[in-house]
C-alpha cells in the first residue's frame, strides 16, 4: 500500500483537495481519497510532494502512424496544403515509422498519458500496441471522396479494425471527415457502427475551407482533391451546405461520437448538434497546439464550456505538433483562455477522455477500484492554481 499527498490533489471528478491523501495498492489501484480539510498531519509512510497530483492523462485523439513526419511540414499552411504534404510524405520505410512510433510512445508514457484514441490507416502500429503498457482504442479510419472508391475504402478499414480486434485490442471503423467520405461510404460505415454500437471519431470543422467546400464546391480543399489526389469533383453537390449538419445526418445518433478539432464550430452548429443527437454521448476533442500549427486559430472553447458540452483533449500527430503531451495542450488552453479553472482542464484531460473512450470504469479519476495512474504536476502557480509554461509532469505510479 502507498499513501500520497501534495499541496493539492485534483481527483478528476471533483474540485481540488488541499493536502488531500490518496491511498492505493502497490499496483496503483485506488483504495481511498481522504479530504483532510487542508490540515495535513505527519504520519508514517506518507509520500508528500510539493505540487499537484492528478490522474493519468487521456489523449483522446492522436495519429501515431504520422510520428515520423515531425518537423517535415511547415506550420501555418492551412488545412488543404497540410493534407497535401501528408499525402506526399506519409509513406516511409516501415522501420522508420516503427522507430518514430516507439519513441513517441515512450515520450507519452513519460508525459503521464495512460490511454489513447489513436487513428490508424494501416497495421503499422499493431505489434507496438499489443506490447504497450498504454491502453489504446484504435479508430480504423476510412476515407474515399469518390463513390467509386467506397467499397475498397470500406473493406480496407474493416480489415484493419478486425485485425486489431483479433489481436485483443479495442478498435472501431470511423470516417475521416465530412468532406473526405462519399455518401456511399458513409452508408456502409453507418451500418457497420450501428450494428457494433461502436465509438466513432471524426475530424470536424478544422478549417474554414471545409464549409466553403460544402457551400460552393470550391476553394483550397477542392484544389487538393483535383490537383493532389486527381479526383473529379464535378458531381459533388451536397444536399446540406454545412459540413457538421451533413456529418450528423450520416452518423447514427445512438453511437458515441468524438468530434475532433471543432476549430470553426459556431453556436448555430451546437444548436444543430443538440437537435440531431444527444449531447451526452457527444464529445468535443480539442487539439489546440495542432490548430495553431495548421490554421493559426483556436476553437471557441468558452462557447463549448458555456453550452455544457463534453470536452476532452487530444494532441493530433507529430506532423502538426512539437509533442504528444496532453499537459502542453492544457497549458495552451490555460494561457489563451484564462477564465478556465485548472480542475476543469484536469477533468477534460482525464475523466472526460476516459468517458469518451468508454474506459472510465478504470481511468480518469481517483475513485475506489480504479487504476488511473498517478501524476505530479510541478512548476504550477500554486497560489492561483494555474498552469505555467514551466509546468511539468512526473509519473508517480
Amino acid at each position: 500500500m502507498r499513501k500520497f499527498s501534495a499541496t493539492y490533489i485534483i481527483p478528476g471528478n471533483q474540485p481540488p483537495l488541499k493536502y488531500g491523501i490518496l491511498i492505493c495498492e502497490n499496483d496503483g489501484t485506488i483504495i481511498d481519497l481522504i479530504d483532510t480539510g487542508g490540515v495535513l498531519k505527519e504520519q508514517a509512510g506518507l509520500e508528500y510532494h510539493s505540487g499537484i497530483i492528478i490522474p493519468g492523462l487521456i489523449n483522446a485523439h492522436c495519429h501515431l502512424e504520422l510520428s515520423h513526419l515531425k518537423g517535415l511540414i511547415p506550420p501555418h499552411t492551412g488545412l488543404a496544403v497540410f493534407l497535401g504534404y501528408i499525402h506526399n510524405l506519409r509513406n516511409a520505410a516501415p522501420e522508420t515509422i516503427e522507430s518514430a512510433v516507439r519513441k513517441a510512445e515512450f515520450q507519452m508514457e513519460a508525459a503521464g498519458i495512460r490511454a489513447l484514441g489513436d487513428v490508424s490507416n494501416s497495421l503499422l502500429t499493431l505489434e507496438i500496441k499489443q506490447k504497450s503498457k498504454l491502453y489504446y482504442h484504435t479508430f480504423a479510419e476510412a476515407f474515399g471522396f469518390h463513390p467509386s472508391r467506397a467499397e475498397k475504402a470500406y473493406q480496407l478499414a474493416v480489415t484493419v479494425q478486425e485485425l486489431f480486434t483479433q489481436s485483443g485490442l479495442q478498435a472501431s471503423v470511423s470516417p475521416h471527415s465530412a468532406f473526405s467520405v462519399s455518401e456511399e461510404l458513409f452508408l456502409k460505415i453507418s451500418d457497420k457502427v450501428k450494428a457494433g454500437k461502436s465509438i466513432i471519431s471524426v475530424h470536424n470543422q478544422e478549417s474554414r475551407e471545409e464549409d466553403l467546400f460544402f457551400r460552393e464546391s470550391s476553394g483550397p480543399l477542392a484544389n487538393h482533391f483535383e490537383n493532389n489526389l486527381l479526383i473529379d469533383i464535378s458531381k459533388w453537390n451536397p444536399s446540406l451546405k454545412n459540413s457538421l449538419e451533413y456529418l450528423l445526418h450520416h452518423i447514427p445518433a445512438p453511437n458515441q461520437l468524438l468530434l475532433v478539432h471543432n476549430t470553426y464550430t459556431t453556436e448555430n452548429d451546437i444548436n444543430i448538434l443538440k437537435t440531431l443527437r444527444d449531447p451526452a454521448n457527444t464529445f468535443l476533442v480539442l487539439c489546440p497546439n495542432s490548430n495553431l500549427y495548421i490554421e493559426s486559430q483556436l476553437p471557441p472553447v468558452m462557447l463549448f464550456r458555456q453550452e455544457n458540452m463534453n470536452i476532452c483533449i487530444g494532441t493530433d500527430s507529430l506532423a502538426s505538433n512539437s509533442s504528444l503531451s496532453v499537459l502542453q495542450e492544457m497549458i495552451t488552453l490555460q494561457e489563451n483562455f484564462p477564465g478556465l479553472k485548472l480542475h476543469e482542464l484536469v477533468t477534460w484531460g482525464c475523466l472526460n477522455g476516459a468517458r469518451a473512450l468508454q474506459i472510465d470504469n478504470l481511468y480518469g479519476s481517483f475513485e475506489t477500484g480504479k487504476k488511473p495512474g498517478i501524476n505530479l504536476i510541478t512548476g504550477a502557480d500554486l497560489q492561483k492554481l494555474k498552469l505555467t509554461p514551466a509546468s511539468r509532469i512526473k509519473v508517480l505510479q
